[in-house]
């Protein structure tokens, strides 16, 4: 059985699957404190003879093997998670080979295994939701140097009309600051399911997103940017954000046609999970 742990600051998903990456049961586990969430993961894959397991967690985390501090949970917003040794942990309970990423690294990797990167080489996934974050997968691995990316927190230029002061505690109008849930909700006062298709916070949403976009085409040279988060559920954003994209590009560099490009998630809520499976399997087979 192959094990896997997409750990999110709302709840922790658990899954076991054969090598095929077919999920034999999947369950879902509110964060609570690390004593109280791991006690409720051990029980779970107690259950199951795991050969191998692939992590990906909410961050900031320390992926660098060289570190004293590789696979701790470090500076998060999460108070309780702060300094938490979780990839340690999780070793000390189960002697198996284990991968350990960034839950959107993850998720790329599952959209690229399985997903709307199918058949690529390279992709970026961004999720827009509660925050921003991103991952990027280049010649079939997943990026990451010294530390991992943190690609919601890259600097925009702003909209000239727009006075809102954005709301990341680090940097103010980052573009997590800018386009994450709770910046499009202290915008217009309502949840982003509520407003109107119509409304122009749409195009303020997509002028900033596809500036993050642009940068991180020209830096990375992606095949395929899927976008997933609760904000991306809104289906009208796509082909704003694909025009202004176009539109910020100005035909310097060529990029593929913007309807193949730009795409949703292929997965959904299970980019990450069948992420995390995927890289057990590759553990396994190392």
């Amino acid at each position: 059985m192959l094990g896997a742990i997409e750990a999110g600051g709302t709840k922790f998903v658990c899954a076991v699957s054969d090598d095929q990456l077919n999920i034999v049961e999947r369950i879902s586990i509110p964060t609570e404190t690390p004593t109280e969430t791991l006690a409720q993961v051990f029980a779970f894959f107690d259950r199951y003879p795991i050969k191998s397991m692939g992590v990906g967690s909410f961050g900031p985390i320390d992926i660098n093997e060289a570190s004293a501090t590789y696979g701790y949970i470090t500076s998060t917003p999460k108070i309780k998670w702060q300094d938490v040794d979780l990839l340690g942990q999780l070793k000390a309970r189960y002697d198996v080979p284990m991968a350990w990423t960034t839950d959107v690294n993850a998720a790329a990797y599952g959209e690229l295994i399985l997903g709307a990167a199918n058949g690529k080489s390279s992709c970026l996934y961004l999720t827009i939701g509660t925050g921003v974050g991103g991952g990027a997968i280049v010649n079939g691995e997943i990026l990451h140097g010294f530390g991992h990316p943190e690609m919601g927190h890259i600097k925009v230029k702003r909209m000239e009309s727009d006075e809102f002061e954005g709301i990341c505690p680090f940097h103010g109008d980052c573009v997590e600051g800018l386009v994450a849930g709770p910046a499009l909700e202290a915008r217009v006062g309502m949840k982003g399911q509520q407003v109107p298709e119509n409304h122009y916070v749409w195009r303020t949403q997509a002028y900033y997103i596809a500036q993050a976009l642009m940068n991180y085409s020209l830096v990375l040279s992606p095949e395929v940017i899927v976008l997933g988060g609760g904000v991306m559920h809104q289906q009208q954003l796509f082909p704003l954000i694909r025009k202004e994209l176009k539109r910020l590009m100005a035909d310097y560099v060529a990029l593929p046609e913007m309807e193949a490009f730009v795409v949703p998630t292929m997965l959904g809520n299970n980019s990450g999970i069948i992420g995390c499976l995927a890289l057990a399997k590759e553990k396994n087979n190392k």
